[in-house]
């Protein structure tokens, strides 16, 4: 089922929301979506329930046809010191604040509203699945979180980024066990945490 399209005409409305705050490396990535009434995307939904390749392709397509987008992220250091939920708003304000198009509102995937915003915030509960703005929102930040994790594993291949993207899998595990961290893992993060302690 298409997700509801803005209508012509309303003030523009960003959709915000992130990737990659459950990984143990890597930065949380959030990215904000206006989209042009007038150019709608085909098969927008959250970017977990589509492949990578159907991820990819509509991130081009966000691109091209938003009014406007932004992506930033928060890093691992971030993240150790202000913790993955202040990083993850950190990163949120972050891609409003980069969009070229001022948003009158914001919405927000999630049951929390970070605050700073530079306009009007709204939590929406699974908010991927049901507004096409916070979709492609999705889409854009799951696709350049992605990315940079296949650059860190150029640089760290005995972790497996480009596998696993840092989430907390058995063989991540076992590069940690054999390797310790690289300077791309969350030392607040109590699997890295311990072996940093040994």
């Amino acid at each position: 089922m298409a997700l509801p399209w803005p209508e012509p005409g309303v003030a523009p409305v960003a959709g915000v929301d992130e990737a990659g705050r459950g990984p143990l490396a890597g930065p949380v990535v959030a990215a904000a979506v206006i989209l042009d009434p007038a150019r709608p995307i085909v098969g927008l939904n959250d970017s977990k329930k589509l492949s990578e390749a159907a991820r990819t392709r509509l991130a081009a397509e966000i691109r091209e046809k938003a009014l406007a987008w932004a992506v930033a992220e928060a890093s691992a250091v971030e993240i150790d010191r202000i913790n993955i939920l202040q990083a993850t708003f950190l990163a949120m304000r972050r891609a409003v604040d980069g969009l070229a198009v001022a948003p009158e509102r914001a919405q927000i995937d999630g049951n929390k509203v970070p605050p700073g915003l530079p306009c009007a915030g709204e939590a929406v509960v699974k908010g991927d699945g049901k507004v096409a703005a916070i979709a492609a929102a999705s889409i854009l930040a799951k696709t350049h979180r992605d990315a940079l994790m296949r650059e860190l594993a150029q640089l760290h291949p005995e972790y497996g980024f480009e596998r696993h993207m840092g989430y907390p899998t058995p063989a991540h595990f076992a590069a940690l066990q054999a390797h310790g961290p690289c300077p791309a893992h969350r030392r607040s993060f109590a699997p890295v945490a311990q072996l940093v302690l040994l």
